[in-house]
């Protein structure tokens, strides 16, 4: 079973499950400031729960790859959607500052460029 290290904690889930719903699950939230009551409820459209993961995730659908390239979002910076990702092995997940968690100026790593 995958385990998702966040804030702390690490939790088994099964692989294939989406991230938003297993962190919801064990009462964690993806979402800063008003976000928590003022956003999508995992619909992919609303781009607050938006968090960096390392690990095995799947690919980008189509919505929330159309999504990241809406600011304040973009593409290249190594945030995910957790409502539209799934965990498929071990991750580490963060959630940047700011209600649409997007501050990644601190990030070692910064922004990336993909192919």
């Amino acid at each position: 079973m995958p385990t998702v290290e966040f804030r702390g904690k690490s939790i088994e889930c099964e692989e294939g499950e989406v991230l938003r719903d297993v962190l919801k699950r064990e009462g964690l939230s993806v979402y800063n400031g008003k976000a928590k009551t003022l956003n999508c409820h995992g619909m992919g459209s609303c781009g607050t729960c938006a968090v960096r993961v390392d690990g095995d995730v799947s690919e980008k659908s189509k919505r929330e790859a159309v999504r990241l390239l809406v600011p304040p979002h973009h593409p290249n910076y190594r945030l995910r959607l957790s409502c539209q990702t799934k965990v498929l092995g071990d991750v580490k997940v963060e959630k940047y500052p700011g209600a649409w968690g997007t501050d990644v100026g601190d990030d070692p790593l910064g922004p990336i460029d993909e192919e």
